[in-house]
């Protein structure tokens, strides 16, 4: 756990400051059917910009997920925990409970509800841009259609309200695709799992 920790914290202070990642975020972005992606990885999209991003390091269900100039993520299941490189950066994100999402076949036709606390801080490292425990409280609904399972998370706190949408294999329960928040100064990021 230590190990997985300092990988993300080295990955998330490489990706801070005046680095290469807006120069990847401001390229056009190709259609994600056009990417060659050989092995597992995410496709992540911020607006019109996509890049590739290949695992680097898991422990359970906390995978780190890094790409071309320094731009990481980490995950915890289908949830983004940890950004670096797009922009304000999401440095950690405690719920108060179990996951809702460890098991999204269960949220079909029902609904749970989940707090949660993120810390963010800009992407300059700035100390006037770090915010800490910004408490949401967050409801989640589980829709089924054919083989896919579709996740709604609609989520509140200070001064802030979003949907996150997660997408399952409806029969595994394995993470398709998601679109969620990253930060109140951030764009979301599209996540789409790729490979084996």
């Amino acid at each position: 756990m230590r190990r997985w920790a300092a990988g993300l914290a080295l990955l998330l202070l490489a990706g801070c400051g005046d680095t290469p990642a807006a120069d990847l975020l401001r390229r056009p972005a190709p259609a994600p059917a056009a990417i060659p992606v050989q092995g597992p990885a995410l496709l992540v999209g911020q607006g019109r910009q996509v890049a590739v991003l290949v695992p680097v390091q898991q422990s359970g269900s906390r995978q780190l997920w890094r790409g071309e100039n320094n731009v990481a993520l980490a995950t915890e299941g289908a949830r983004i925990v940890g950004t670096a490189g797009f922009g304000q950066m999401l440095t950690a994100m405690r719920l108060d409970s179990p996951d809702p999402l460890e098991d999204p076949r269960a949220l079909a036709g029902r609904q749970a509800n989940a707090r949660r606390s993120v810390d963010l801080q800009g992407a300059g490292r700035e100390a006037e841009s770090m915010v800490f425990g910004l408490a949401l409280d967050c409801t989640l609904q589980g829709e089924a259609t054919v083989g896919v399972l579709l996740v709604q998370e609609r989520c509140t706190g200070r001064e802030v309200a979003f949907t996150n949408r997660f997408w399952f294999d409806a029969a595994t329960g394995a993470p398709l695709r998601a679109e969620q928040w990253v930060g109140t100064e951030a764009a979301a990021l599209s996540i789409e799992w790729r490979g084996p």
